[in-house]
């Protein structure tokens, strides 16, 4: 993607300060600087010529955002967020300066865990002991091997293995809920029957983690948990007024 202006990260409160070390994207990296006006102000730094989705960038990105919450709340961008000059900058953080500062103050203190639930594997057995089709259409395979057999078979337990995840998912989430200061339905993902993110006080982190990890190895014949975290506050910065920048287009 052709990308020109400036190369956005986050909105910050006006004083948080500049991880020591830092850099941006780009090849050199770029110097990072605040663009700032009244109490928030943007981290940025000046857009690639030739801006592209590299390991290199990505986790540069990704690390800058990591080291700015040390210091303080977040209002991460998505790669690849580009303004058009700094006085457009200004003017956006101008008008949502409340907005911005609300919603800082709400993610002060708190990161982002996402956690996604995948039907089991390796655990045929145990859905052949508690399906009564699964077991019945088996048991038909058996006596009467051929292509449709094998078919009904394998739709009925991939269903079975996607409903016993789905159930526990939902197990989880009304427990995990009650950890979080909120929660947000992720996209869609081919395989996952639940992709939930929880916004979680830093002081929980570990407690959260912990019950994860119990129910995971208490259900672990319907449902594997994938956790990832803590992270920047993504999904709880979209429902809000983030910057009007334009990401680059290729």
């Amino acid at each position: 993607m052709t990308a020109d202006g400036l190369y956005v990260y986050a909105v910050v409160r006006a004083g948080t300060p500049l991880p020591v070390g830092a850099a941006g994207v780009g090849s050199p990296p770029a110097a990072l600087r605040k663009v700032g006006t009244g109490a928030v102000a943007a981290v940025v730094s000046a857009a690639p010529a030739q801006l592209r989705a590299r390991r290199r960038d990505l986790l540069a990105h990704q690390s800058l955002l990591t080291g700015l919450a040390e210091a303080g709340p977040v209002l991460p961008m998505r790669f690849g967020a580009v303004a058009p000059d700094e006085a457009t900058l200004r003017a956006q953080l101008s008008a949502a300066e409340a907005s911005h500062l609300a919603t800082l103050k709400q993610l002060a203190g708190h990161v982002e865990i996402n956690v996604k639930a995948l039907p089991a594997r390796d655990s045929l057995a145990s859905l052949v002991a508690g399906e009564p089709t699964v077991r019945r259409l088996r048991d038909e395979a058996r006596r009467r091997p051929g292509y449709e057999a094998n078919v009904r078979l394998g739709e009925a337990v991939a269903s079975a293995l996607s409903r016993r995840a789905a159930e526990a998912g939902r197990r989880l989430l009304r427990d995990l809920a009650s950890m979080a200061r909120a929660t947000a339905a992720g996209p869609d993902v081919q395989g996952c029957a639940l992709n939930v993110s929880f916004l979680v006080g830093r002081t929980d982190t570990d407690r959260f983690r912990a019950t994860v990890e119990r129910f995971a190895a208490a259900h672990q014949e319907h449902v594997e948990l994938r956790l990832a975290g803590p992270l920047p506050c993504y999904s709880f910065v979209d429902a809000v007024q983030a910057p009007q920048v334009a990401a680059g287009q290729g």
